[in-house]
């Protein structure tokens, strides 16, 4: 050890360096000082003039070089550095160390330039992950999916969202640190939050949310999975094969901050639930860090402020909340034993703002009645195309596209590039689902005959759903309809689910606030103490109905069974006796006159015809 520490110190009897910079000597700088030893250190801390009796205490605390970018004030205060002003002096070296060799502006930084943030500064280590084939699959994931065949300008990709919330998990955490010195945010801390930004959508599939919400609800039905838990199976799958540990050991990264790094993308497995703190990677001082990327609490985090102004700007929509603001005002505070991101009092608007966003862009873009067509129609040809165009993984053992999500190795080559693979396909078992991508291009795309508005939340699983096409069928005579019959399987019944983020419940009461005159009291803000204009509720549902046969005398067909049913009294939502669809009055024509009015008791639907 003593011999390898001189050759990567050049240190003279002083500790002083040969090497000059400015007038001033200054330590060689090992290429990693993660590796120094105490001596290394103490000799580093004797060249930067700092007190033989400080450097004692960091010999007696045996702290190394991996320890270096943990230091904090509270914890010089705590080996014994009294004075403020000494303990600001050794975190000015140690953080021009840091800084200088790791985590500052050095030749293995990059600079990347995103029109939502501008210039962004990546660690040299998120650069490791990012230069990667399990990274880089990203940039052919489309981040709104069905979006892109509707709105020409939704063309981004989960590539450039990854690295813009990793760059806001940043500049949040650092803002905290810098703020609040107390809640011991170290360097690392830092590091770690950004590395779960950047990884936390590696295990999306195909047209992001349609892999996991639609096809493989329907490829593996009752299959518990989500994108969160491919994106913890990526980020451990990425570090193996790419043999990533060492490089993480460089920049003071250890197994258990790797684990902190997949329980903020996907959670806690909760192993032991007789545990307190379900967490491993962090203790309960370090809660709110889990509250940055994914937040479980109340849904206000890095990755929403992200795909709100980048989703906005892509799909031409005014995003009406300013994360730059916000992230201002915010503070970190103990609630109930627990230490949450809380926020100023005065902004409790801005967060109505935010959750209102959501909404907007749920109801205008991402189910949009069209673009939830065009994903019902892409999820029909994946299903067709399942059992055919497998994929080589582990092993080259061949899997379906509903199976890939168990092998990353096959998972990694997944991408949207599936819908050129079948649609230039020449296997014959491919036709089917190539006919249907066909239709997409051409825009012969299934007609929606109306929509249901239900006052109570409903529940339509396959069963529900398949009674639903009978009825509407067979709410017209075939005689009457005359021509070709309509089908049930020429129907499909689907719900579009829009709220706030946590289904019927409101968000903010789940957020703590501040006041300017009390920064360190948390409290509670009522929807009533903040204004008498907000919603009353905060989900609401639209089920429509669409015909998957294109001919103009199908459609009238399927729409005047549509609204003879809708009109029907006595049509259970559920076999539990929910609420009934009662008469809804159709829009009146001269040749179609208004109905003589019916006692409005009960009515719970409303209808938005196409």
């Amino acid at each position: 050890m003593q011999e390898n520490a001189k050759k990567r110190l050049r240190f003279d009897d002083n500790c002083k360096s040969s090497d000059k910079n400015d007038g001033q000597s200054v330590p060689y700088i090992a290429d990693n000082y993660i590796e120094w030893g105490v001596e290394e250190v103490s000799c580093f801390l004797r060249s930067r003039n700092i007190e033989e009796d400080h450097i004692k205490l960091f010999c007696d605390e045996k702290i190394t070089g991996r320890t270096l970018p943990d230091i904090n004030e509270g914890h010089l205060e705590k080996i014994g550095v009294k004075c403020l002003g000494e303990r600001l002096q050794i975190l000015q070296v140690v953080k021009a160390l840091v800084q200088t060799t790791v985590y500052g502006v050095t030749k293995r930084t990059r600079v990347l330039n995103d029109p939502i943030h501008g210039h962004i500064e990546m660690h040299p280590l998120l650069i490791k992950v990012m230069d990667n084939p399990q990274f880089q699959r990203l940039r052919f994931l489309k981040q709104l999916g069905g979006c892109y065949f509707v709105y020409p300008g939704a063309s981004n990709n989960r590539f450039e969202h990854s690295l813009g919330v990793s760059h806001l998990a940043g500049e949040l955490v650092r803002l905290l640190q810098k703020k609040q010195p107390e809640l011991n945010i170290t360097d690392k801390d830092v590091l770690c939050v950004q590395m779960a930004g950047l990884c936390h959508d590696i295990g999306h599939g195909p047209f992001s949310h349609l892999y996991d919400n639609k096809f493989l609800e329907v490829a593996r039905p009752g299959w518990k999975w989500k994108h969160e838990d491919g994106s913890s199976a990526m980020f451990e799958h990425l570090i193996e094969v790419n043999n990533l540990k060492p490089e993480f050991a460089r920049y003071g990264l250890a197994d258990q901050d790797i684990t902190f790094v997949k329980e903020m993308i996907a959670g806690s497995k909760k192993l032991n639930r007789h545990r307190d703190w379900p967490y491993l990677g962090r203790d309960k001082s370090k809660a709110f860090l889990y509250e940055v990327v994914a937040n479980k609490r109340n849904g206000i985090d890095v990755d929403k402020w992200d795909y709100f102004a980048r989703d906005c700007h892509h799909l031409g929509i005014q995003n009406s909340f300013d994360h730059v603001r916000y992230m201002k005002f915010m503070r970190v505070l103990k609630v109930d034993q627990d230490y949450q991101i809380c926020a100023r009092d005065k902004e409790v608007g801005t967060l109505y703002d935010m959750f209102h966003t959501r909404h907007v862009l749920f109801r205008r873009a991402y189910k949009h009645k069209t673009v939830e067509v065009v994903e019902i129609m892409i999820t029909e040809a994946m299903l067709k195309a399942n059992d055919y165009l497998l994929i080589p993984g582990k092993d080259n053992k061949l899997l379906r596209m509903s199976e890939a999500m168990d092998d990353m190795v096959a998972f990694t080559q997944l991408t949207d590039h599936i819908f050129e693979a079948i649609l230039y396909s020449t296997d014959p078992n491919l036709a089917e689902s190539k006919r249907i991508l066909t239709d997409i291009q051409c825009r012969r795309l299934y007609k929606c005959i109306g929509q249901l508005s239900p006052g109570e939340r409903i529940n339509i699983d396959e069963e529900i759903s398949n009674r639903y096409r009978k009825e509407i069928i067979a709410a017209v005579p075939e005689e009457k309809l005359g021509g070709k019959p309509l089908k049930p399987e020429n129907l499909i019944v689907q719900v579009a689910r829009f709220d706030y983020g946590m289904k019927e419940k409101n968000p903010v009461d789940n957020v703590r606030f501040y006041r300017k005159g009390d920064p360190n009291t948390a409290f509670q803000l009522r929807k009533d103490e903040v204004s008498k204009m907000l919603p009353d509720t905060f989900a609401e549902q639209s089920i429509r109905v669409y015909c998957k046969l294109l001919d103009e005398e199908s459609i009238a067909k399927a729409k005047q069974c549509f609204n003879s049913w809708r009109e029907q009294n006595k049509m259970a939502t559920s076999e539990t006796g929910a609420n009934e669809f009662t008469p809804i009055k159709s829009r009146p024509t001269p040749e179609n006159p208004p109905p003589t009015p019916k006692t409005p008791e009960n009515t719970n639907l409303s209808l938005a015809m196409d």
